[in-house]
């Protein structure tokens, strides 16, 4: 079952922040379609939070589809997200890179921004070279199909 952590710092929601790690969870495979997400009441318990934020975080995970409440049992999960398992090699990897970093004196938000930067980079990158190479597919078929044309 998903551990909900709340960080009043963050600027970020709390209903947000509940959204946000129940789709990590969902991503890493640490719930699964079937899975009982955690109570109102159990969250607020271990959380401190107000119980209608904690149904509001769920109401749009049921907005998104990703999870569904069923009247008297409880929130459970519909559909899981990414495929990035948390036994994936990529994790290890990923792991001994932050404890370098955090060795190299880089405080969390500083990785969190390096990180941040490189992937918007990796997958900015990326999108664009999709985008051309689907771009010059369609050129060279419409060049076969006029070359191939009886005019």
């Amino acid at each position: 079952m998903v551990e909900f952590r709340i960080d009043r710092r963050s600027g970020v929601a709390t209903y947000l922040q509940i959204v946000q790690q129940t789709q990590q969870a969902l991503r890493l495979g640490l719930l699964e379609p079937g899975d009982k997400l955690p109570t109102a009441r159990e969250v607020v318990e271990a959380t401190a939070i107000n119980p209608n934020t904690v149904l509001k975080a769920y109401r749009e995970l049921e907005r998104e589809g990703l999870v569904e409440a069923r009247r008297g049992l409880g929130t459970f999960v519909r559909k899981s997200l990414g495929s990035a398992p948390t036994d994936s090699p990529l994790r290890g990897e990923l792991s001994q890179w932050a404890a370098r970093a955090r060795a190299s004196g880089l405080e969390r938000d500083d990785v969190a921004a390096l990180f941040s930067a490189v992937l918007e980079e990796q997958f900015t990158q990326s999108e664009h070279t999709e985008h051309a190479e689907n771009a010059e597919n369609t050129e060279q078929s419409k060049q076969h199909v006029t070359e191939g044309d009886p005019a």
